[in-house]
Formats: C-alpha cells, structure tokens, sequence
C-alpha cells in the first residue's frame, strides 16, 4: 500500500513539474520592451564583416505576408533579410529591406543549435559533373595554398510557428545559435 502511494505522489509530483515549464507567451510578451536604440542611416555597421567573404547576402530571407505585431512596432508585408545582432549584451533582431533596417525586435531566447540539425534539415545541393569537378579541383588548391582556401558559408534556418491566443513565433538558426522572437497577428 505504501509503495501504491508513493508512486501516485511520484507520478504527480513529475506530472506538475512538466506542467510548470510550459512556456507563459502572453506574459513573456508583456515582460519583453520595445528596442530604443537606432542605427546612423538605418545601416548595420556589422553587415561589411558579416558578407565580405560572400558572393550574396549570408542572412535567410523572409517572406511576409501578412503585417505582424510586436507592441508598438508593426512589421509589415514584404521580404526581409534577419539578422541577430547583440546590442549591449543583449540579443535584437533586425529585419532589413534592401541592407537598410526597418525593424528591431527582442530576442527572448538564445540557445545553441543541436549537434547534426543543419545535416538533417537543409537539403544538399545537386551537382552536374562539371560542378563536381569544379569543386574537387578548388578544394584540391585550396588543400595546398591555404589562401585560396574558401571559407563555408554560415548556415541558416527560419521557423515559423502558429501558437495559441494568436501569438507567432519566429525562430532563426544562424551559425551556431538559434535565437527565439514572439509577435502577435492581431495588435494587443
């Protein structure tokens, strides 16, 4: 009989635990301020260092297609290049339009991303056989002249999830992070 109790007290116990780590959105919404700083001219002065060695922009496209809201900022239609800045150790996300940023939202969450997700989520390009060969002999000068060596591309990933009370959350992978932001589809 002991034992029979113990294990319901175990079982509810565990069962409250889970519960307690569901995340509150509306609350977290209510705690996250709205961005004060600017940039000079709308530009991000870390965009130079970031596509220097890239023949295109290295940050995901965003198609939007309907406006979002995030308290006071409304983010319209249109695409958008993101971007996960650091603003005095904290983590923004930027939405540009053409380089210029339009947007700055708070991130709410920054985590690693796990060990093999790019492997398993982006698809792997299909090459003809001169572009086979085109790369086997790059790789093969960049193995010998380390300064024709090309640097990989920083890998990038978008998710977008429908959440309850008419919450969105948006969550960008970039390098080796993945930085969580929460909007709303209707203004609160």
């Amino acid at each position: 009989m002991k034992k029979i109790i113990i294990t319901i007290l175990l079982i509810f116990f565990c069962s409250s635990v889970s519960f307690a780590y569901e995340t509150d959105y509306r609350q977290l919404y209510i705690n996250m301020e709205v961005p004060t700083f600017s940039y000079v001219h709308g530009i991000d002065p870390g965009q130079y260092y970031d596509n220097k060695d890239a023949t295109y922009s290295v940050y995901p496209l965003f198609r939007l297609t309907s406006p979002i809201y995030f308290k006071t900022i409304t983010v319209q239609p249109g695409y958008y290049a993101l971007t996960p800045v650091m603003h005095k150790g904290e983590p923004y996300l930027l939405f540009k339009d053409n380089g210029i940023v339009k947007y700055i939202v708070p991130v709410y969450k920054k985590e690693l991303v796990p060990e093999g997700f790019y492997e398993t989520h982006l698809p792997k390009p299909k090459l003809t056989f001169m572009q086979k060969m085109s790369k086997n002999f790059y790789g093969f000068i960049g193995k010998h002249f380390k300064r024709a060596k090309r640097k990989p591309k920083i890998q990038s990933y978008i998710e977008v999830n429908d959440l309850d009370n008419k919450f969105v959350s948006i969550i960008i992978y970039f390098g080796n992070y993945r930085y969580y932001t929460l909007f709303r589809t209707v203004q609160m």
